[in-house]
């Protein structure tokens, strides 16, 4: 399922595969959870309530998409309105120096980019994503990869040269699909 474009995903959840729907929850769930938590920052209950809100909707709403690869704009929307609602709903007052709608936007687009980075590195082969995740997400220096690869020190520079240079193609060669939608999705 993993493969499977978005419009293919949601082809099969209209046509009651449930391994489909699970798949697609599994594909944006994090995502979903992070636009509740980041980008509108609602505390971790209410943020929970957003994600389930989301995806019983979505369920319920699959039939109403109008183009099945903008499913991932169409979630976006529907977690911004419903964290908006959450947001009406508690009474809370949010003070920003910058216009709230902005403010959401770009962590919107930044929680895109890192899902697209995440998707690409995904398809790097084990070892470049063990080398890239070591060095630049859990900060681990050449030495201490070296030592653990059982590799000399001066072998890891080039590897990680050569692994970034893959998700580079691989993040050029990867379909936009669904980062922008041709129309404002239906809810």
């Amino acid at each position: 399922m993993e493969d499977l474009t978005d419009a293919e995903l949601v082809s099969r959840c209209r046509d009651g595969d449930d391994r489909a729907w699970e798949a697609l929850v599994d594909r944006y769930s994090r995502y979903i959870y992070s636009i509740t938590t980041q980008a509108f920052r609602l505390p971790q209950h209410e943020a929970e309530d957003v994600f389930q809100e989301v995806f019983i909707r979505a369920f319920e709403k699959l039939g109403t998409l109008r183009d099945d690869s903008a499913v991932k704009p169409w979630l976006a929307q529907m977690t911004r309105r419903l964290s908006i609602d959450r947001i009406r709903a508690s009474g809370r007052v949010v003070v920003t120096d910058e216009p709230p709608e902005q403010d959401v936007d770009d962590e919107i687009l930044r929680l895109d980019e890192a899902l697209g980075v995440q998707g690409a590195l995904a398809t790097l082969p084990e070892h470049c994503q063990e080398i890239i995740d070591r060095f630049f997400a859990r900060d681990e220096s050449y030495r201490t990869i070296a030592e653990e690869m059982d590799v000399p020190p001066g072998t890891i520079a080039s590897r990680i040269s050569r692994c970034l240079a893959k998700l580079k193609t691989e993040l050029e060669d990867s379909p936009d699909e669904g980062r922008e939608p041709a129309s404002t999705p239906s809810i």
